[in-house]
């Protein structure tokens, strides 16, 4: 008896029309992938590029970003959301006739939390393109006031200079600067591999700070071992407070102090007049997972502080080895940058956020579902793929519907090849 033929509606491919109708419909309200973290305003001086590379593995790029630049609270949220999703799908399969086992249940159950595990751990650790800033203003420069070596306690094994760079180099910043715990020592190699001259090649150009704590604040001191040796105690864990206060007096060439998060923002340090101690700039992103807990949920408050106390707003991607998404940058406008020295250039900097304060930097923040409020981590499932596909290129979309049918069109290639009865010797 030959087999029941299928209903034709069973046999379309549900799942690549689901997707192909998600990326038609946001494309009607893509909005632009970066926009000012300040304002929520667009950006004249600088435009989101997807290299080839990155483009050719575009869907699974977009989510692999996605996921690093989630907050805690989304974390938790999409997680819980992919749990719930995969019983209910667990609970409709039981339904049909062919019934299902405790022990296949099972097995499935543990392939869908491997499944997860694989996800964040290709997310943290996997090489990748990586989507990059294209500063289109040539007196701009594009930084990075927070990153991490292997030489920090906490930074990922293996992560040395070269990797910084490389990463760096790869999200487009001109400048990083490597501001490890208790030591100068990644960031002293950094320097040692830069080009003579800022602008040159392809290679971002390394600066020296260090991440210590002021009052129980974590800061980075930007120079800390090059221009204000002795700043801190002998272990630099914690800042000397008479060295700063001796330090700042001479004025135009205080330290520059920046207060990161996540912290306590009612205990800041901030500098008055020129000549005193204290903080002069203050992270508006942090790129840490808690990081951007804080910086989204107190936006406001972050930005009224900068105001009121007259602090330059910066990025800083605290990255320490893990993801290959950068969440935000600092645009400085900086004439005349490309050709200086490392040790002219991070002066030039300083003197910039120095003078300049609150009016001296433009952060740029990729665009990324909204978790501030109850509801956008509560519908998480939904609001975080809605941001995603509206921040898609057509560049992207295109590529999302190119990999969608060509997976339908294998997957019903290799069924008609399993289904045909094979020859006989």
């Amino acid at each position: 008896m030959p087999p029941p033929e299928i209903a034709w509606y069973r046999r379309l491919p549900w799942w690549a029309i689901g997707v192909t109708l998600f990326v038609l419909i946001t494309g009607a309200f893509a909005v632009n992938p970066i926009r000012n973290a300040a304002t929520l305003a667009p950006v004249a001086e600088a435009r989101l590029s997807q290299p080839p590379a990155y483009l050719a593995i575009a869907p699974f790029g977009n989510i692999l970003d996605t996921i690093t630049l989630l907050s805690v609270n989304q974390h938790i949220a999409i997680v819980v959301w992919a749990i719930i999703v995969f019983v209910a799908m667990r609970v409709w399969r039981r339904r049909r006739p062919s019934g299902t086992t405790i022990r296949r249940e099972a097995l499935t159950a543990l392939a869908f939390l491997a499944g997860l595990v694989l996800i964040y751990a290709v997310m943290a650790m996997a090489p990748r393109p990586m989507a990059q800033l294209v500063v289109t203003d040539e007196t701009v420069i594009a930084a990075d006031f927070h990153s991490h070596t292997k030489y920090s306690h906490d930074g990922r094994p293996g992560w040395d200079e070269n990797d910084v760079r490389s990463w760096h180099r790869g999200a487009g910043f001109d400048v990083a600067y490597i501001t490890d715990h208790r030591t100068f020592e990644g960031a002293e190699r950094g320097i040692a591999g830069n080009a003579s001259q800022a602008g040159q090649g392809e290679g971002t150009m390394i600066l020296q700070g260090l991440e210590a704590v002021l009052r129980g604040q974590h800061v980075i001191i930007l120079g800390a071992g090059r221009s204000y040796r002795g700043i801190t105690t002998p272990d630099l864990r914690d800042v000397d407070e008479q060295a700063l206060a001796l330090a700042s007096l001479v004025r135009n060439n205080e330290p520059v102090v920046i207060q990161t998060i996540p912290d306590d923002l009612s205990k800041i340090t901030a500098a008055g007049e020129p000549g005193s101690a204290g903080t002069r700039a203050i992270e508006l992103i942090d790129g840490s997972p808690r990081g951007l807990s804080q910086g989204r949920r107190d936006h406001r408050r972050i930005l009224d502080l900068a105001r009121s106390l007259d602090l330059a707003p910066v990025f800083g991607s605290d990255n320490h080895g893990w993801g290959r998404a950068a969440p935000g940058w600092t645009l400085v406008r900086l004439p005349g940058w490309r050709g200086m020295t490392s040790d002219s250039l991070a002066s030039s900097i300083e003197r910039v956020l120095r003078l300049g304060r609150d009016g001296s930097t433009l952060v740029v923040e990729r665009r990324v579902a909204d978790s501030t409020n109850r509801i956008g981590v509560l519908f998480a499932g939904l609001v975080i793929p809605w941001r995603m596909f509206t921040a898609l290129s057509t560049d992207e979309r295109a590529m999302w519907l190119i990999w969608t049918w060509a997976l339908v069109l294998i997957a019903r290639g290799l069924r008609i090849a399993r289904l045909r009865p094979s020859r006989a010797a």
